[in-house]
């Protein structure tokens, strides 16, 4: 059972909620049995109950990262592929490197991913993790749980991998991929192994290939979403991140990416997709009809040229929307505060001045993507709901002269420094520190592995 807190003193809440109601203004907020008690100002402190003094912060409900790809964090910056669109970066970087991660080298580069992720006030990562083969281990995934259990964030292993990459020649991944029944056998074994059902889960799996058209064929993919609606689980993958691939969709089956998931089952409340770059409005009209989401990524898709996917139009329309970071080999920043506050400027040099605020971005990035993840009791700071949430300090130059210091820490962006960062009631960052996280050791492990990955390709 967690401790009794009272988080005491903020200048401002974000609560996550739409409108009007994002902000709950200078309040205190009590926890208890890991959840919100009560929210209100000058709350007194109770017998038994640790005060956390957060004077001269802003509090937010903890990030809810939707798309991310934890080993590329061994991977930024590659020479090779630093200026390269999709496809040549995927052959450059990604499919490069893929089959040389073994157990270290995936736990160092979950470490730093993770590491970044919660130092940024994220408490929940959707890992869309494909490091699986024909030849490979299919065990290698699982201790992706075990870095985000001593990281004690909520964890959501997106099991990717492909069941045929031979037929579609244009497709960089030239490594053999599993069956069909591999696959959707090694989803059922993790599901029974680390599911947890429940608005507040701390571990969940999904099914997730890495892109239905090049991944799988027509028959396969049906297979899967079939497997994965036995099973109770979400399914998600990439779809529409550039230009090429809505042609290929086109001239290989006469329809669109959305369309051509309708076709096979995997569209729905139960799956969201990466990127949707490219949708016209009859695409955002059927994706809003069937409750299907994104993960808007912003940084990969602007760093790729990839484009910028309509997320305001996808909101208005009420298609649920949530902020993924992607891998850091693509947008190297891989944290949710550069995530959210570059959302909330990429769409105002698109669309005008009005497109977005600081309140769409922080909603879909906690709110919004706990609703795709099922997490209903997660993702807003409101009486009842689990206390994740990320204090942050306003200590920073950046943030002096704020008129709205509620807002701070989008507009500032840069790299926070957190007071307080929360899961479940449990404090997991205190005063800017993850405690049992020696941050040095952890810089020597990632140079070391920068450059064994290096020799190896030598």
């Amino acid at each position: 059972m967690s401790e009794a807190l009272l988080l005491r003193g903020a200048e401002a809440v974000l609560t996550g909620l739409p409108g009007a109601a994002a902000h709950a203004g200078a309040a205190d907020i009590r926890i208890r049995d890991g959840r919100i008690a009560h929210i209100g100002p000058n709350l007194l402190a109770q017998e038994g109950e640790r005060v956390l003094d957060a004077s001269g912060c802003v509090v937010y409900p903890g990030w809810v990262n939707t798309h991310h790809h934890l080993f590329q964090s061994l991977l930024k910056a590659v020479p090779e592929g630093l200026d390269q669109p999709l496809m040549g970066w995927l052959a450059a970087v990604p499919f490069r490197f893929q089959d040389r991660f073994d157990p270290e080298l995936l736990e160092t580069a979950a470490t730093i991913g993770l590491a970044e992720l919660l130092l940024s006030g994220t408490t929940t990562c959707a890992d869309h993790h494909y490091l699986y083969f024909a030849a490979g281990d299919d065990t290698l995934g699982d201790l992706l749980f075990d870095v985000a259990e001593r990281f004690g964030m909520r964890f959501v292993l997106c099991r990717g991998g492909a069941t045929d990459t031979e037929q579609f020649t244009d497709y960089p991944n030239r490594i053999r991929p599993q069956t069909v029944e591999r696959y959707a056998a090694d989803v059922e074994r993790l599901t029974a192994r680390f599911h947890q059902r429940g608005p507040d889960a701390m571990r969940q799996v999904v099914m997730a290939p890495s892109t239905p058209l090049f991944s799988a064929t027509a028959q396969g993919l049906r297979e899967l979403a079939a497997h994965a609606r036995r099973l109770g689980i979400r399914m998600h993958s990439h779809l529409s991140e550039t230009a090429d691939y809505v042609r290929h969709a086109r001239e290989t089956h006469g329809m669109k990416p959305v369309e051509y998931c309708a076709e096979h089952d995997w569209l729905g409340p139960d799956v969201w997709y990466a990127h949707l770059v490219h949708v016209d409005e009859a695409e955002i009209a059927l994706l809003t009809e069937t409750g299907t989401g994104i993960a808007h990524c912003p940084a990969s898709n602007c760093r790729l040229g990839s484009g910028v996917a309509p997320v305001p139009k996808m909101a208005a329309a009420g298609m649920p929307v949530s902020l993924g970071v992607d891998g850091a080999a693509s947008s190297e920043a891989a944290d949710m505060i550069s995530e959210a506050r570059l959302a909330w400027l990429v769409h105002r040099a698109v669309g005008g001045a009005q497109a977005t605020t600081v309140e769409d971005v922080v909603h879909w990035g906690t709110r919004g993507g706990a609703r795709l993840l099922g997490l209903d009791a997660v993702g807003t700071l409101e009486v009842g709901m689990a206390a994740d949430l990320a204090v942050y300090e306003l200590s920073h130059p950046r943030y002096f002269g704020q008129f709205q210091p509620a807002l701070a820490p989008v507009l500032g962006g840069g790299a926070p420094v957190m007071r307080y960062v929360l899961v479940g009631g449990r404090v997991v960052v205190e005063n800017g520190v993850i405690p049992w996280l020696d941050m040095e050791a952890l810089r020597v492990r990632a140079a070391e592995g920068v450059a064994r990955l290096m020799r190896e390709l030598a």
